[in-house]
């Protein structure tokens, strides 16, 4: 299996709509252009921030292929694939078309609660069926279960091909562990924009973003001056979106990176139930905020 670097920016790609809540490709091919010209180190496709749990199987499969031919090569591509149903996330991951893509994200699985064994069997079952590289996603605050450390590092010692983690816990004592006692190969990444700049300085190696669907050049330049330790040059930067951080996802995600993508000219502000474009207020001040930015 090839070793895959997750080093750097990726960027959680939305999901683009229209008014009639089908899927816009036409922006989402603009969106996969503005991200590679922001110079990303990679895309993350049907991720949280791609709506995933709103597009049907059929569109889901689409959206991937859509995805790896606009992309061709240019940058790698990590693809959400992840569930609640052992089983069937298997048969998904046996019988999918993943050309085109270097690794698989999936998420603890979410509703069911299971134990930290349940959760590395899961896990366990996934990189056993993978034919890619394997990043898990440690999101509680989403999915109601946590990946504790110690099965972080079982899980990363136990299978090769489980080569890091989108870790959004915002724990910092259980990301610092992960951190001090994984294997070599395994990468720490972050899943928190506002965590992003202190994390990487305990080590993390980069983050998978929302904030860079909008501002990858921006964003990306301090998460490389961070990676190259130059912290000093890398904190103005982070100061200056960090009034972006809170007003982009007080009223949900993606809802608030959608609002900011529309007011640039990008794509339509358009989300599928149960989410909902953010309040009037909010769409203001991010408006303030781009303003602010660009000046």
């Amino acid at each position: 299996m090839d070793t895959v670097s997750l080093r750097g920016l990726g960027v959680a790609l939305i999901t683009p709509f229209k008014s009639d809540k089908s899927i816009d490709f036409d922006a989402l091919s603009r969106m996969i252009e503005h991200v590679i010209a922001g110079k990303v180190d990679y895309i993350v496709v049907l991720g949280t921030t791609g709506e995933t749990p709103t597009l049907d199987p059929d569109e889901r499969v689409v959206v991937r292929r859509f995805v790896a031919e606009a992309v061709a090569g240019r940058v790698p591509l990590v693809v959400g694939m992840g569930g609640n149903n052992t089983k069937n996330l298997v048969e998904d991951i046996n019988s999918a078309d993943l050309s085109g893509y270097s690794a698989i994200l999936s998420v603890t699985p979410f509703y069911n609660k299971p134990t930290q064994e349940g959760i590395f069997r899961h896990f366990s079952a996934v990189a056993e069926a993978s034919p890619l590289p394997v990043v898990l996603y440690n999101v509680p605050g989403r999915t109601g279960a946590n990946i504790s450390a110690d099965t972080t590092l079982r899980l990363a010692y136990a299978h090769r091909n489980i080569i890091a983690i989108k870790e959004a816990s915002g724990n910092f004592k259980q990301i610092e562990q992960i951190i001090n006692h994984k294997p070599d190969y395994f990468q720490v990444i972050s899943g928190d924009d506002a965590l992003t700049y202190p994390l990487v300085t305990l080590g993390a190696e980069g983050v998978i973003s929302v904030v860079g669907n909008a501002f990858p050049r921006e964003y990306g330049r301090m998460v490389r001056l961070c990676l190259e330790g130059k912290y000093n040059e890398a904190l103005p930067i982070h100061y200056k979106f960090s009034r972006l951080y809170d007003e982009l996802f007080v009223d949900g995600s993606p809802a608030g990176v959608k609002s900011l993508l529309h007011d640039m000219g990008l794509i339509e502000n358009e989300l599928r139930l149960p989410l909902v474009p953010i309040r009037m207020e909010t769409s203001e001040e991010l408006r303030k905020i781009l303003n602010d930015l660009r000046s």
